[in-house]
C-alpha cells in the first residue's frame, strides 16, 4: 500500500474546457492535512473535482488512491469515490428523511446489505463526529454546524483513505467553523488524510498545516508567516 495517496505531475486543470491551473505538481501522503487556498475562481474546487473524477484530467499525470486519472473510465468513478470521503459546503443532505435514513441510503447505494452492520456503522460514524444523539432528527431540525458534522459522518461511512473537503466552513459562522476544523483535525490526528479547500485564512493561522495556494493559474506551497 503506497504512502502517497495523491500524486499530480505537470497537470492542467480545466473548467468548462478552459485551463484554470497549469503545470500543477501536487503530492499528498497518508496522514497529511493539507489546505488549498485562493480566491473564488482560482481553481481550488476544480482541482478537487479533478481528484474525485468530476472533471477529467486531460494533460499531465495524476493518481488518487491508486486510480490513474488520465485512464479513468466513467464506470470506475464510483469505485474511486468509495475510497474517498467528500464534504461539500452546502451539506447535500436529503431533507425528506432523518439522519439514520440519510446515512443508510449511502451505505445501501455502495453495496451494504446486512442490516445490523449498517446500523453499527452509522452509529460508529455518528459517534466519531459527536452526533449520535441526533440520529432520528431531520436535517432541518439541525443547525448548520450540526448538518456539516452529519456530512462529515457520511464521508466517513466507507472508511475512506482520503477526505476531500470543499469549503466545509463556507456557510458557517466563525465559532461553528472552529468546531468543524477541530473535528477534521481530530480525525487527522487519528490517521485520516484530509485535503481542505478554504478561503478562511483566520482558520489556517489558528490551525496551521501544509498549505497550497491557487493564484494566477498556478499552484504553489506557501509558508504561513508570509503575507498570503
Amino acid at each position: 500500500m503506497s504512502d502517497i495517496l495523491v500524486l499530480v505531475k505537470n497537470a492542467k486543470i480545466l473548467q468548462r474546457g478552459k485551463p484554470v491551473l497549469t503545470q500543477v505538481n501536487f503530492e499528498v501522503k497518508r496522514g497529511d492535512f493539507v489546505y488549498l487556498i485562493g480566491s473564488t475562481g482560482s481553481g481550488k474546487s476544480s482541482l478537487l473535482k479533478t481528484l474525485y473524477g468530476e472533471l477529467p484530467l486531460e494533460n499531465g499525470a495524476g493518481t488518487v488512491v491508486d486510480f490513474k486519472l488520465r485512464q479513468l473510465k466513467s464506470k470506475q468513478i464510483p469505485y474511486l469515490r468509495r475510497r474517498l470521503g467528500i464534504v461539500f459546503q452546502d451539506f447535500q443532505l436529503l431533507n425528506d428523511r432523518n439522519i439514520f435514513e440519510n446515512l443508510k441510503f449511502v451505505l445501501k447505494a455502495t453495496g451494504w446489505k446486512d442490516r445490523l452492520k449498517i446500523k453499527q456503522q452509522i452509529e460508529k460514524v455518528l459517534t466519531q463526529v459527536g452526533m449520535l444523539g441526533k440520529i432520528n432528527r431531520l436535517p432541518h431540525q439541525l443547525s448548520g454546524g450540526e448538518q456539516q458534522r452529519i456530512a462529515i459522518a457520511r464521508a466517513l461511512l466507507n472508511e475512506p483513505e482520503l477526505i476531500l473537503a470543499d469549503e466545509p466552513t463556507g456557510n458557517l459562522d466563525p465559532e461553528t467553523s472552529k468546531g468543524i476544523i477541530n473535528l477534521l483535525k481530530q480525525l487527522n490526528e487519528k490517521g485520516q488524510t484530509v485535503i481542505m479547500a478554504t478561503h478562511d485564512y483566520a482558520l489556517i493561522y489558528q490551525y496551521p498545516s501544509t498549505t497550497f495556494k491557487c493564484d494566477a493559474g498556478k499552484l504553489f506551497e506557501v509558508e504561513l508567516e508570509l503575507n498570503l
